[in-house]
């Protein structure tokens, strides 16, 4: 068993680790070389994904410096209370134990996500892509070697070199105590996880993320908003969907721009029947479209009878991670907010900031679209469970 290492220790390995990804940084990025050269499959988003050059090592550096400058999310005070009979009883926070992270073609998850379930006391488990295996290999020898230097044991981070079908069979018949899975990836990964894991799950869902504008929207910020949400077409907070209110005054100018405007950045744009027809663009197929996140070079424009529509149609179609709303009418804005299911809801801004660094996390661990037990950036106050601390002298019921 491993006896939870004092915070003093948690903070010095992080730092460790900090430099010595520094240390090493040539080193990591010629062994990505060697992952990205053997890469050959056909996904840009995931070679985009599974890249790192010296900005994704300062991004790693950053994640670690950064969670060893905050708070010990561990035994927290959530709650006290002073029964009757004298005993006094606490509420605290308290680490799950061991976390198994789940995740494709990101060796920055190597270092983010694990420092994030270290720092909150558990043991992690990394069972990361093939695709990406040198780069994490030389990842978790560095959190070998930072452990090692403050006399923790490497048992902290452990990482699974399994095939499909090992991974089917440790999530059935764990051959080692499990207590909560997070899946980072595409649908057939949750999918696999959910289909097979036999403890509680994290589930960091699709995007297909929307933003509607509304028939008082400021055009500008509309299509600021709408072209930022292509910048980076293999995150999972990118748009895939806009919704133009077929109220806008001088409504075809601006989808016109919009149009030529996303071509421009090489967005292949699909219509509904009406835009695709206006403006010669490919229509939608079938309204199954509706439900697809692309994580490519392509958006769907439809129209949209209201804000009321909007809604409805968000909450049938999207994945539960982000929306916007593009007015300046604030009622509008708050009824869209309040109405919309979505982990992240945003007025006049782009869906890019669902991601726990820009949200004031400091990092994440993954993005639920789940309700239980977190939604949204799950961040190291998220990655602890509660334990009930009852302190008596003698009292029995």
């Amino acid at each position: 068993m491993n006896t939870l290492l004092s915070i003093e220790t948690k903070n010095n390995v992080l730092l460790t680790m900090a430099a010595l990804l520094d240390q090493e940084r040539a080193s990591i990025i010629n062994i990505n070389k060697k992952d990205l050269e053997a890469y050959k499959g056909g996904d840009i988003s995931m070679f985009d994904r599974l890249k790192v050059n010296d900005a994704k090592v300062d991004e790693m550096i950053a994640a670690a410096i950064h969670l060893a400058s905050q708070e010990d999310p561990v035994g927290v005070e959530r709650f006290s209370f002073k029964h009757d009979n004298g005993m006094q009883v606490y509420n605290k926070t308290a680490s799950f134990g061991s976390v198994l992270i789940i995740y494709e073609s990101r060796p920055d998850v190597t270092v983010e996500a694990a420092g994030i379930a270290f720092k909150s006391g558990n043991k992690i488990l990394l069972k990361g892509g093939k695709e990406s295996l040198q780069s994490n290999l030389k990842i978790v020898e560095l959190w070998h070697q930072a452990l090692i230097q403050h006399n923790a044991t490497t048992d902290w981070v452990e990482y699974l070199k399994f095939n499909r079908t090992e991974t089917q069979s440790f999530l059935e018949k764990p051959t080692q105590k499990v207590d909560l899975i997070v899946p980072r990836g595409g649908e057939r990964l949750i999918a696999f996880v959910k289909q097979h894991a036999t403890c509680p799950v994290i589930i960091s869902g699709r995007g297909n993320n929307f933003v509607y504008v509304d028939e008082e929207a400021d055009l500008d910020i509309a299509i600021d908003v709408i072209l930022n949400g292509k910048s980076k077409i293999s995150a999972c907070n990118a748009v895939d969907k806009v919704l133009i209110d077929e109220n806008l005054p001088n409504k075809k100018n601006f989808i016109a721009s919009l149009i030529s405007k996303l071509q421009e950045s090489k967005i292949n744009v699909i219509g509904d029947s009406t835009i695709a027809q206006e403006n010669k663009l490919e229509v939608i197929q079938s309204d199954d479209v509706w439900f697809e996140e692309f994580l490519d070079y392509k958006i769907v424009i439809g129209e949209i009878a209201s804000n009321e529509a909007s809604i409805a149609k968000i909450n049938k179609y999207s994945g539960g991670h982000s929306a916007a709303i593009i007015t300046r009418n604030i009622e509008k804005a708050k009824l869209f907010m309040e109405n919309v299911d979505t982990a992240a809801v945003y007025h006049n801004a782009s869906t890019r900031f669902t991601d726990g660094g820009q949200l004031g996390l400091g990092g994440e661990l993954a993005i639920s679209t789940d309700k239980l037990h977190q939604r949204g950036p799950i961040g190291l106050q998220h990655l602890v469970t509660n334990k009930w601390y009852v302190h008596g002298n003698g009292q029995t019921r």
